[in-house]
This record gives C-alpha cells, sequence and structure tokens, in this order.
C-alpha cells in the first residue's frame, strides 16, 4: 500500500509515466484529477500529500483545505496561481520548475524580434494573397545598429542576450535588481525604464510578473515609445495593459508587436488582436518543446519526492516555510 498521495490538480500532458518513474519508489500513488475551480481541488486534495499543480486555483480557502499536504510543485517557473502566503501560513513547501524552457522561450523571444523586422508572417500572408515585390510599398530597415531593449535581465533575458549576440545591435536592459557590473559581462548597458522606452527599437519582456511590474507597459509607457519601435512579450501577459496596446496597434502609434502570452489565457475568440495586422499572436508556446515537456515533469515530481523523502527542492518559492 503506497504511503503517500499526490494528486495532479490538472491535466495537459500526454502521460504520466515520468511522475511515476520518479514518485512510485519513494513510495507515492498519482491520483489525476483535472480541477477546474476551488471546490474541486479542494475535493480532489484534502487528504493529499503532495500535490503536482499546472493552472488549478491553489487559493487561501484551498489551502486551508488541506489535511495532511507537505509539498505543492507547479509545473512552471511563475506561481501566479498560487497563493504562496497562505500555503507558507500552513507550512506548505511550494516548489517551482527553474531553467526547464531557458533555451525555448528564448529562441522564441528572438524568433518574434525577427519575425516582426523583417515582417514575415505579413508578407508569408501577401503571397498567399497574390502579391509580390511587397517591399516597395512595406520597407523594412536592418536590425544592425538598432537598440534592442530588455525589461527584466534574469536567467531567460541573459540566454536571449546570447542568441542574438552576432546581430550588432546596441542592447540596453531595465531591471532595478540588477548592477551595471552585472550586466556588462553581457555587453548590456542598465538604464532607468523611460530611457529603455524612448531609445529602443526592440523590446522584449523578461520580467516577472507581481504588483510591481502589473501592467508595467500601460497607455503612458507605450506612448514613449518610438512610433517605429516594436514590443515583444514571451513573459506573462499580465506585464502589458493588454486593452491599450490593442488602442496603439490600431492607431499605428506603434510599429508592431508580438504576443505569446495574454492577460487572459486563451486569447478570447472575439479579441480585436486578432483584427489587427501588425501583431504576430502565438499560443503562449514559447515554452514547449518535446525535451522540455520531459525534463518539466520529471523534475516537477523529484520536487515532490525530495519533500515527501524529507529533503530540500532544487527551487524552493517560500523557504520561509523552513523557518517554520
Amino acid at each position: 500500500m503506497a504511503k503517500y498521495k499526490v494528486v495532479v490538480t490538472d491535466l495537459g500532458y500526454q502521460t504520466y509515466d515520468y511522475e511515476k518513474s520518479v514518485l512510485e519508489p519513494v513510495g507515492a500513488k498519482i491520483t489525476l484529477a483535472n480541477c477546474q475551480t476551488e471546490e474541486e481541488v479542494v475535493k480532489a486534495c484534502r487528504t493529499a500529500d503532495g500535490i503536482l499543480n499546472r493552472a488549478a486555483p491553489m487559493t487561501a480557502h484551498v489551502m486551508d483545505a488541506l489535511e495532511r499536504c507537505r509539498v505543492i510543485a507547479r509545473y512552471g517557473v511563475g506561481v501566479d496561481n498560487v497563493d504562496v502566503a497562505a500555503a507558507t501560513a500552513k507550512g506548505i513547501v511550494v516548489a517551482n520548475v527553474v531553467g526547464y524552457c531557458d533555451d525555448e522561450v528564448s529562441t522564441q523571444a528572438v524568433v518574434l524580434i525577427l519575425a516582426l523586422a523583417r515582417k514575415i508572417v505579413s508578407h508569408d500572408r501577401a503571397v498567399r494573397g497574390g502579391a509580390w515585390d511587397i517591399g516597395s510599398a512595406d520597407p523594412i530597415y536592418r536590425t544592425k545598429g538598432k537598440t534592442l531593449g530588455f525589461v527584466g535581465f534574469g536567467r531567460m533575458a541573459r540566454a536571449t542576450v546570447k542568441k542574438v549576440a552576432g546581430f550588432e545591435m546596441t542592447l540596453v536592459a531595465y531591471d532595478p535588481f540588477v548592477t551595471p557590473a552585472q550586466a556588462d559581462p553581457f555587453g548590456v548597458t542598465m538604464v532607468d525604464f523611460e530611457t529603455l522606452l524612448s531609445t529602443s527599437d526592440f523590446i522584449s519582456l523578461h520580467a516577472p510578473l507581481m504588483p510591481a511590474t502589473r501592467h508595467i507597459v500601460d497607455a503612458k509607457a507605450l506612448g514613449q515609445m518610438k512610433p517605429s519601435a516594436y514590443l515583444v512579450n514571451t513573459s506573462r501577459g499580465g506585464l502589458i495593459d493588454q486593452k491599450a496596446l490593442t488602442k496603439a496597434l490600431a492607431e499605428k502609434k506603434l510599429a508592431g508587436a508580438a504576443l505569446d502570452v495574454y492577460e487572459v489565457e486563451p486569447l478570447e475568440p472575439d479579441s480585436p488582436l486578432k483584427e489587427l495586422d501588425n501583431v504576430i499572436l502565438t499560443d503562449h508556446a514559447g515554452w514547449y518543446s518535446e525535451e522540455s515537456i520531459v525534463e518539466l515533469q520529471t523534475r516537477a515530481a523529484q520536487a515532490v519526492a525530495a519533500v515527501l523523502s524529507g529533503n530540500r527542492p532544487e527551487s524552493v518559492v517560500n523557504p520561509q516555510v523552513y523557518k517554520k
């Protein structure tokens, strides 16, 4: 008989054999649920020892109902849907999986920057519609010598910098937690937010979503950008005021944008963004590769196994829980 019960709160992967291979040796049995609401999570997880979570709500109400949970491991880096403070108060370790998709997301950011610069998507549509020699009416400018600005200069932005190093662009970044000395080895100049907005030809968002960064790109910020500039977001949808961005794009106050993430996901069927020809839309696919899925599932399960075995996971979101 299994010693531990581990619940997967919401499904999304083709197999859970990776989790089983990690958790069964420590005496845990996996239960698959597909919860959408708080009450569904409570019903599935009340007696769980460990939880593996994707997007199901892990609220304070859920935490209060958990009778013996010791660890919640999130499939991913962000923990936007987890009330970390409530988990900490309950003595529950919250773990995430850091670095599993650095290569994929940084590649996605570079691809979107280049697709905007070279107008790949609009030219593809035009050629399919019978057009040719589109450049005469749709000018494209070289990337060499342009300025690429990073909002947030952590792990993902630094991975992106390594991939754009050969494009001979000027690289700047805004991040209140990064010093110029830390950015120097990457060839990046740290600037204030207003300077980044007004001088960048391309802006790539790589900041975490928190109260201080929610809608950091609002109507005011968009108004400070060059009308010829492009905005790329592969981080969190809430960093951008989506209504303000839609308005700026519709009024051609911004050259274009490429979005992989949105304030509400999936993107609403009637989103006005879908009607604009100067925006590229992808389906939060930046993290995805066959290899990243295996790594994500395996490492999330390893975090749960570590706690159930009396050890500390590789990445703990609330280290203060160990003081309890």
